[in-house]
């Protein structure tokens, strides 16, 4: 039996189901030159990206995508990507959370599993590892959504 609040209505529930990683490339393409002691550190740049699909009423696969590219000057030095997944059950919640809980709550929780694959896979490539900052999965939300809002407004102003 579902736990139940005072209105009758199931509690809220976020269970993850499972995690799997997707895709996962890593490219070291100067090696084993690129190894070598270098006198300045490479500029990282990562781009992040969430995205969820149902699979079911109440089942939702949540995508993180992490790229990583590291350059020295123009030349890449190392170059990561990942896509790493969980399924996720979400139940209880009133229509209005759902888009925050799929893109802010369980990226949340993939992140930590995501951010040691990194780490471990740059590691194993011959370099330090690269350990991510955390993520604000709150104010990509946020930016994803005045984005959204902005592009349907131009929409309605062109039709």
């Amino acid at each position: 039996m579902a736990d139940e609040n005072n209105q009758g209505a199931p509690s809220p529930s976020l269970n993850i189901l499972a995690q799997y990683t997707k895709d996962l490339s890593f490219e070291n393409p100067g090696a084993p030159r690129s190894l070598q002691a270098r006198d300045k550190a490479p500029a990282i740049n990562i781009n992040v990206n969430v995205n969820a699909n149902p699979l079911s009423e109440s089942d939702f696969d949540v995508v993180l995508t992490l790229n990583v590219d590291a350059k020295e000057d123009d030349k890449v030095v190392f170059a990561a990507e990942l896509v790493y997944g969980g399924v996720f059950r979400v139940t209880g919640f009133p229509q209005e959370h759902m888009l925050p809980v799929l893109f802010i709550e369980c990226p949340r929780l993939l992140f930590p599993f995501a951010r040691q694959i990194v780490a471990d896979v740059t590691r194993n490539g011959g370099f330090p590892p690269l350990m991510i900052d955390p993520i604000d999965f709150a104010q990509m939300f946020t930016q994803r959504m005045a984005q959204e809002q902005a592009k349907a407004k131009v929409q309605t102003l062109n039709s």
